[in-house]
């Protein structure tokens, strides 16, 4: 019977299945940080029990830490609150932890794949709605609740149904200017947030393929704003280099018969799924969002659309007041005071060599404050030995060290109400950013502009 990727994965990890079709599914990896997992540790406390397998936990600080000053003690009492009870709960149960200071501490979803923890055909979960990231590698990845990561802990293993499954082909060559991020900034505009809701996705098509390894991980890390469970791309030669040398990653004869199995795991030619989508690359523009939810995206070159159904007017014109933005207004020209380039979607060294490229020789717009904040210690230590540190900050940028950052306001970094803030990461949320903040989501390159020229300008005819 022929299989999807998807299939193959989840049938070599299905440990057992229950009544009502329940599989009770191994997990390989399982990403902890400070946020999701205190709760989950006092569970395992209560109990008296164990982490189960603790070399296949690894933990990080990364979503409310502060990103200047790494070296002095935590202000932010929540923020400390936290960071301690992470260090104290994996010293207590014997788990790997890259705490602030390690050399490899960042964001949970770019520390895994740049120390080759990620592996093609892994099973990988972390408290954390964007895992999904790790798909990039053919990993069936996803976030989970925090009594799911006490689960985890304890068995290592987790009660899934099998969820229906999506591909999404995208063929063809980009325009100049358009980035992973565009692309699926404009699938997720196209299928809105609810379009992927029951699904796992797989992306494929020629568009796909000529990805990076960091594009890739962009595409799969926004599975999650169309309501998917997850996303994932089949594991070809692109994805074996990227691997291969890594730190955990499989060495020598090791790596050459892990290769062999990675091979085995793209869909079968004649695999089918629930539903299929193919979307032309050649339709994909810069993309920016206008409203509170990733869906809300055009290209930079239109204007607000009306809402499609008339049953969603209050709510569109809601989220278009909280943007101070209305129906039929461009965005180009328009002006910002807040650029923030970071998170897990666009973080690493592709992304900030791409801004480096743009910024170098230039000057942010004065009335703009733009920050970049690496995805992690390793990204953050290439950036300065590239001298791409002294690049953002002749250009007037704010280079910082690695966590969540503006992201989301749950650390230091919020932008303040009512102040439009270009943003590379996910989400665009009332009150993601800080309460009131107006965030517009684009890629690093359209970012960079917006610094530069003080205002939204289209990169493609820059």
């Amino acid at each position: 019977m022929a299989k999807t990727l998807f299939d193959k994965i989840w049938d070599n990890h299905v440990v057992n299945t229950v009544e009502g079709g329940t599989a009770v599914l191994y997990i390989d990896r399982h990403f902890i940080h400070e946020v999701t997992s205190p709760q989950a540790f006092d569970g395992l406390a209560s109990r008296n029990i164990p982490v189960f397998r603790t070399a296949q936990t690894i933990a990080t600080a990364d979503h409310n830490v502060p990103t200047q000053n790494q070296h002095l003690p935590i202000s932010e009492p929540l923020s400390k609150f936290q960071v301690d009870k992470l260090i104290e709960n994996c010293d207590k149960y014997g788990v790997s932890l890259y705490g602030l200071g390690h050399p490899y501490q960042g964001i949970v979803h770019v520390i895994g794949p740049e120390l080759g923890i990620t592996q093609p055909g892994m099973t990988i979960v972390c408290g954390d709605s964007h895992t999904s990231t790790h798909g990039a590698f053919g990993c069936i990845a996803f976030g989970i609740g925090t009594s799911q990561v006490e689960q985890v802990l304890a068995s290592q293993c987790l009660l899934q149904l099998k969820p229906k499954q999506m591909r999404i082909n995208v063929e063809g060559t980009l325009h100049q200017g358009v980035t992973a991020k565009d692309v699926i900034l404009y699938i997720i505009s196209k299928l809105t947030t609810s379009g992927g809701t029951g699904y796992f996705v797989e992306y494929a098509g020629s568009t796909i393929r000529n990805l990076s390894m960091e594009g890739r991980m962009t595409i799969c890390n926004m599975s999650i704003e169309m309501g998917a469970k997850g996303g994932l791309i089949a594991p070809d030669e692109k994805t074996f280099d990227y691997v291969n040398g890594k730190k955990y990653a499989p060495k020598d004869a090791a790596f050459d018969q892990a290769v062999s199995y990675w091979k085995t795991l793209p869909t079968d030619e004649d695999a089918s799924f629930d539903v299929e989508f193919t979307f032309q690359a050649s339709d994909i523009m810069p993309m920016v969002t206008y409203g509170t939810n990733p869906g809300m995206g055009m290209g930079v070159r239109q204007s607000i659309p009306e809402p499609l159904d008339p049953a969603n007017r209050n709510s569109f014109d809601k989220s278009l007041s909280y943007m101070g933005l209305h129906a039929g207004e461009s965005l180009l020209g328009k002006e910002i005071q807040h650029v923030f380039i970071g998170s897990c979607t666009n973080s690493r060294m592709e992304d900030l060599r791409l801004v480096a490229d743009y910024v170098k020789g230039k000057q942010k717009a004065p009335h703009v404050k733009a920050m970049i904040v690496p995805g992690s210690k390793q990204v953050e230590a290439q950036v300065i030995s590239e001298g791409l540190d002294l690049v953002f900050k002749e250009a007037g940028f704010d280079f910082r060290e690695p966590g969540c950052s503006a992201c989301l306001g749950m650390n230091e970094d919020k932008i303040p109400a009512n102040e439009y803030c270009v943003s590379t990461s996910n989400r665009n949320f009332e009150g993601r950013q800080g309460p009131g903040a107006r965030t517009i989501l684009t890629s690093p390159l359209m970012a960079a502009a917006a610094a530069i020229n003080g205002k939204i300008i289209d990169v493609s005819l820059d």
